[in-house]
């Protein structure tokens, strides 16, 4: 209807006596924000853009899959949720807040983020007391916001649809305990068992409870509104029977997943798919009204299916597996991409379009980008996301890979298509506005003008599936071997299953092999390996290049691998972290393949099931992928060199025992990661929590006992070359959670190597678990300073990943065997004396313990600018002060020299003040990290 001239406009004045708004005023006032959920969603589009921006570079980010999926479910979903809670619950009340109250509720969202991203760098750089605050911070924010819906709940009348904020305030107070789980599972000391109870309880309530309950409360009333037709007459009735029985279900769960009960876990899933199977039940009843054609329904149809896939899984995995083996990470896509990025895109594709507002032409424009090309970004994603989640067995590394990048594209297109509505709808906005600014009326377009175009579903599906076919074909072709596809996609191949299957019986042995190493199967037949772990103290397991595993194997343990249909030789191996080096490798011969033999070496998805689990993909790295000149870490502390005093206990106790010392301690063997150089973090293998055991120091005739516990998730000993007992208890490998005593009498004085004796001794040496044990000669002269310096070197592979900002390592075993270590240090870090230099004065007396900890290379230790007018090497003085064993005096020498597990020490005296340099004066290891600096001043 056309305005009058003289009728008040938009201003509040007449048009005859208002200046006409300029082009600048007419943008701003179409592109304003003023809607408060409209400032409170911006991290939502800031969350969506490092998300997508992480998927294609999260090789390079330290603890990836754990953040992008958390990127996912509290910086899109949780914010998005606490969004629009809040909208829908004031409109199923009628209860609109007041203006003064929306800064307080922006304030809250921000607030949210803030405590996520603290959450992540706590988890993502291992500090867990910001992982705590984090925790705390979204678990307290999100459960403030389920007060403030009751608040609103009980100032409003009575409504048709208040159940529905009922289940909101329940979903809203489920995080906190979800984020309490969570902040325990990232506490790495929880035994396998107890961590999968505790992620299970964490992802039903927070997947299946704080989203689920709150995705199906909405899609009540949201679902028809997003058909554009009515209400199911029994939507109320069918909603609340879902939502109770899902809330019910959770909770059966929860307390089956902490109880250690599978049953009942698996019950509570039951009866929570059954609440979903009823609210699916009702969206279907909707659609016989009208049929889902745009990307908004199809999208979040799609979503709430692959829900009850997800659980559905979960199901049988409980069923058939121990807690302690659940491979959870198998429903990760499905529960993320799936379910929670389907249902936010499609309802966000309806909802920011109505919030942007501007009317029915501006809605209906923005719209009509929203849901470009409907089918066909549908088809793409879900068949993609099939691929993806199929066993790596059958896809292949790289068929997983291209259906992966394909699909995170087709998500991707949410943002461009946006930014087209945004665009669109403020032009549409600024049409109206200037019309009504110069007294006309705007330009009268009907629903079909600005309607979506009808969809080409068929040619959409077709255009889709053929991309998806394509992105296979192309993994396929990378590497033809890597795949159980290639026997559908070559016709007449002679792969094709026999419908046979051959079963064998493996061994794993102390011995570090597998009996039979090798089987023998026909071309075609279907392989099943029963695989018993025969050793009484290591941990074993039994990878094929395929990527099938069987997972970790204890002691006694029997698992069984399904290694599909042989269609080539296939290798395997135990990726126990030298395992592999040592000989214990496994090959499938396929029989009568003629032209086919050959080894498939494309999997790549056996590695990494454990801290302690070896990747052969990458090579030992070299001293030059190290900037030694770098900087430390800021959480990284130089290691002490100086001596603990004989009159000071250890870090144990010290006690007498018919009138001698004995010095008792316990070592705790923890599996971590330290920092051995600057930027590089390792795998480590410990006897108390730092790369490089303690240094013990005693006198002849002094008694040690030490506890060895072993608290890492293989086995490990330990050998003390300072006692003279039998190897065979004293030194016996121990398994995980046991422990022995060790006790020995110090006969001998020198500096004295202990290190774990577990096979492959090189790479538990080289991994941190060794150390030193002084015992002073008879009446040793009384020195100003007297430090213990252990050289050892390392072999490196990059894991790919990051840890703490740093490159996170582990041993190579193939390094180990070539001898060409990546670093050789002092006392456990190649730089810390470099950083911080050990500090004495002119004209006072020093001694330099030095040994050789190997676990091959030796060391000619050298000061430079100083002599050592006294040196002791394995157990004798060659010089002292300068008098050599024939008496003569006036000789220094220049150099220690020590083979490997040889020690001794040097004394000088400094004369002139400066920064003297001590290294090992082979330079190929003072270059690698074998120097440090002494500052001497007046």
């Amino acid at each position: 209807m056309t305005e009058q001239p003289n009728r008040p406009n938009l201003l509040g004045g007449a048009d005859n006596q208002k200046p006409a708004l300029t082009p600048e005023q007419i943008a701003r006032k179409a592109s304003a924000r003023a809607s408060w959920h409209r400032k409170a969603s911006k991290p939502v589009s800031v969350w969506m853009m490092v998300l997508f921006v992480s998927i294609f570079v999260h090789r390079w980010i330290p603890n990836s899959i754990w953040l992008m999926v958390h990127m996912v479910a509290l910086g899109l979903i949780t914010n998005s949720i606490l969004i629009w809670s809040q909208h829908f619950t004031e409109a199923l009340l009628k209860n609109r807040r007041p203006d003064e109250e929306r800064g307080g509720q922006v304030k809250r969202v921000y607030a949210l983020n803030a405590g996520i991203v603290v959450l992540m760098v706590g988890v993502v750089f291992g500090i867990y007391p910001l992982t705590i605050v984090g925790s705390v911070a979204v678990g307290g924010i999100v459960a403030y916001h389920g007060l403030y819906l009751l608040k609103q709940l009980r100032q409003a009348l009575p409504a048709r649809f208040d159940a529905t904020v009922r289940f909101y305030i329940a979903a809203a107070w489920l995080l906190p305990v979800g984020a309490t789980f969570g902040a325990i599972l990232a506490n790495d000391s929880l035994s396998t068992d107890w961590h999968m109870r505790l992620l299970v309880a964490h992802e039903s309530v927070n997947v299946l409870g704080f989203v689920g309950i709150t995705v199906i409360g909405t899609l009540m009333t949201l679902w028809p509104t997003m058909l554009r037709t009515k209400m199911h007459p029994r939507a109320l009735d069918f909603s609340k029977k879902a939502l109770g029985l899902m809330c019910a279900g959770i909770a059966v769960t929860v307390t089956g997943a902490l109880a250690g009960w599978r049953p009942v876990a698996m019950t509570g899933l039951g009866v929570y798919l059954v609440g979903v199977a009823i609210a699916a039940t009702l969206m279907v009843k909707t659609c016989t009204k009208k049929r889902p054609i745009e990307y908004t329904t199809l999208s979040v149809a799609a979503g709430v299916a692959w829900l009850m896939v997800g659980v559905l899984v979960n199901i049988v995995m409980l069923a058939t597996h121990d807690f302690a083996d659940l491979k959870l990470r198998a429903t990760t896509p499905i529960f993320v991409a799936g379910f929670l990025l389907q249902v936010l895109l499609g309802a966000m594709s309806y909802l920011l379009p109505v919030g942007m507002g501007g009317g029915p032409a501006a809605v209906r424009a923005a719209n009509k980008e929203f849901t470009r090309f409907s089918f066909g970004r549908i088809a793409i994603i879900n068949l993609c996301l099939i691929f993806f989640a199929l066993p790596a067995s059958i896809t292949g590394s790289w068929v997983r890979a291209t259906t992966s990048v394909l699909g995170a594209l087709t998500l991707a297109l949410f943002i461009p298509f946006m930014l087209r509505g945004v665009k669109k709808s403020i032009a549409a906005r600024k049409e109206v506005i200037a019309a009504r600014a110069r007294g006309e009326a705007p330009v009268n377009r009907t629903p079909e003008d600005v309607a979506p175009a009808a969809p080409r579903a068929r040619r959409e599906l077709l255009i889709g599936s053929g991309a998806v076919l394509a992105a296979v074909a192309a993994g396929v072709a990378v590497n033809p071997s890597s795949t159980g596809l290639r026997r559908f996609m070559a016709a007449g191949n002679s792969a094709e299953g026999t419908g046979a299957t051959t079963r064998v019986a493996v061994e794993a042995n102390g011995n570090m092999r597998f009996v039979p190493a090798s089987v023998e199967v026909p071309v075609g037949n279907r392989l099943i390996i029963d695989v018993k772990n025969v050793d009484q103290t290591n941990v074993h397991d039994l990878a094929l290049a395929t990527g099938v595993d069987t997972g970790r194997i204890d002691p006694g343990q029997t698992k069984t691998l399904d290694a599909g249909v042989i269609t080539s030789d296939v290798d395997g191996w135990c990726t126990i972290i030298g395992h592999r080096a040592m000989g214990m490798t496994f090959k499938v011969v396929a029989t009568g393949a003629a032209g086919q033999s050959g080894t498939n070496q494309a999997g790549s998805d056996h590695s990494g099931h454990g801290a302690h689990q070896h990747s052969m993909s990458g090579s030992t790295m070299t001293s030059a992928d190290i900037d030694l000149a770098g900087e430390t870490g800021a959480d990284f502390t130089p290691r002490d060199a100086v001596l603990v005093p004989l009159d000071k206990p250890d870090f144990g106790t010290l006690s007498t025992e018919g009138g001698r010392r004995v010095h008792r301690m316990t070592f705790d063997v923890a599996e971590n990661e330290n920092e051995i150089a600057p930027g590089v973090r390792m795998k480590s293998w410990t006897y108390d929590g730092r790369y490089m055991g303690p240094v013990l120091h005693g006198a002849r005739g002094d008694l040690f006992e030490i506890t060895l516990k072993n608290g890492g998730t293989m086995g490990h000993s330990i050998d003390f070359h300072a006692g003279m007992v039998s190897p065979d208890g004293n030194m016996r490998t121990i398994a995980p959670g046991e422990q022995l005593t060790y006790r020995f009498e110090a006969r001998g004085s020198g500096i004295w190597l202990y290190h774990c004796s577990t096979m492959p001794m090189s790479s538990h040496v080289a991994a941190g678990m060794f150390g030193a044990v002084v015992i002073d000669p008879d009446s040793i002269a009384p020195v100003d300073h007297e430090w213990v310096l252990v050289q050892n070197e390392t072999y490196l592979t990059d894991t790919g990943q990051q840890s703490k900002g740093a490159k996170l390592t582990e041993v190579s075993p193939e390094g180990v065997a070539a001898g060409v270590p990546t670093v050789t240090m002092f006392n456990g870090h190649a730089t810390q004396y470099v950083k911080k230099p050990l500090e004495a004065k002119v004209g006072q007396r020093v001694r330099m313990w030095v040994l050789a900890a190997g676990p091959s290379k030796g060391i000619s230790f050298h000061v430079v600018g100083s002599q050592f007018d006294t040196v002791y090497k394995e157990g004798g003085y060659l010089l002292r002060e300068g008098r050599d064993a024939f008496g003569v005096t006036g000789g220094h020498a220049q150099s220690l020299d020590l083979a490997s597990a040889q020690g001794g020490f040097v004394e000088m005296e400094f004369l002139e003040p400066g920064t003297y340099t001590f290294v090992n004066h082979s330079f190929a290891e003072a270059e690698r990290g074998a120097r440090g600096l002494i500052k001497v001043t007046r």
